[in-house]
């Protein structure tokens, strides 16, 4: 039986801490469910699941769908969209069973690229690598997660580039009921000696295509849509993360509109120590605390600030104690409340 593979390569890069991560892995357990009820993608349809933050790692092995069981998905730091392009493309070479003149090979893979950010890195080999070895032989499907992300980028990759509006729960069960329903019509056209690439009808309201004739946007040096803190906790000595949105007041001054910037607190968030496996190289970036709105209790042992920071630069939480120590120098000290603002790393988003 001829294999129709479909590899979700999805960004687990700190920005998709919280809300959007646990949508994610809900969606995939509703895809599989959706999966195992069609006889078309049973009879074809394998599944692997790869996930990238600043290092790449493959979560889910290719597989039928009938043992397929869905992961927990991890966060990490950094967007290395080259390693993870690097780590599929990998994979394919891998797994991806060629047509001889012995036997039919697997059908054109389909790859569904989730990312809600901007890369942190240089993406210009990886992509060539991917236009010369698997533009033609593979179809990508790229969908920008909430403000649309380095979509020219993108591009590069594939015509198909899509932004879902992530705007609440229903919009994330309607997105991923999309992509089950282009899987199964996928299958169907394989089963049917089609091409095996069929999208389903998008609501543009939800899911709308991306015009690639825009002008390019420019990449800054990190995801600036969110701040993202990363801390331990003192009692625990467990990572967790602070996650700001961007937020733009406009101000109108002598009848000009002045824009100023801020972040919003959402949450913090336990992780994993997998965090740091995941992460990339730390790359110097800060953030004025001025810039910052909101500071969280700690969420791993319920501390009431958990935004202090160590001499050595680092965050952690602090409670009520006379003197605390830095679970990542093991520096011990007082804490107060400074005036004026002052700068604190940020992770790269």
């Amino acid at each position: 039986m001829r294999r129709l593979p479909i590899y979700f390569l999805i960004d687990i890069s700190e920005s998709m801490v919280g809300e959007p991560i646990q949508q994610v892995e809900e969606g995939l357990a509703a895809i599989i469910q959706a999966l195992k009820s069609d006889p078309y993608a049973l009879e074809t349809v394998w599944i692997s699941i790869i996930v990238f933050a600043g290092q790449p790692k493959t979560l889910v092995p290719l597989q039928e769908i009938v043992t397929f069981y869905p992961p927990r998905f991890p966060i990490g730091g950094g967007t290395s969209l080259s390693k993870g392009l690097g780590h599929l493309m990998y994979e394919l070479r891998k797994n991806i069973v060629k047509t001889t003149y012995e036997q039919k090979g697997d059908w054109k893979p389909i790859v569904f690229l989730f990312t809600d950010g901007v890369p942190t890195d240089d993406t210009a080999s990886a992509i060539t690598e991917w236009k010369q070895n698997w533009q033609k032989s593979a179809n990508m499907v790229a969908i920008s997660f909430g403000d649309e992300a380095y979509t020219s980028l993108l591009g590069q990759l594939t015509y198909n580039v899509l932004h879902f509006k992530n705007t609440n729960a229903q919009s994330y069960k309607e997105f991923f009921r999309w992509v089950s329903d282009s899987i199964k019509t996928s299958s169907i056209s394989v089963d049917s000696n089609g091409s095996g690439f069929e999208l389903a009808k998008t609501d543009d309201d939800t899911l709308s295509k991306i015009d690639l004739t825009k002008p390019a946007d420019r990449k800054p040096a990190y995801d600036d849509n969110f701040v993202v803190l990363a801390a331990k906790c003192q009692n625990t000595k467990r990572p967790y993360l602070m996650k700001y949105a961007r937020n733009l007041a406009s101000n109108n001054f002598g009848g000009v509109d002045l824009y100023t910037k801020s972040y919003r607190l959402t949450g913090a968030f336990p992780v994993d120590n997998s965090y740091f496996e995941l992460a990339d190289a730390k790359i110097d970036t800060k953030v004025s605390s001025e810039e910052l709105v909101g500071a969280p209790t700690c969420p791993c042992c319920g501390n009431p600030y958990g935004l202090a920071v160590c001499s050595c630069g680092n965050i952690h939480c602090i409670g009520e104690e006379k003197e605390s120590t830095c679970p990542w120098c093991g520096n011990r000290g007082t804490y107060g409340i400074g005036s004026g603002g002052f700068d604190i790393n940020r992770a790269q988003g």
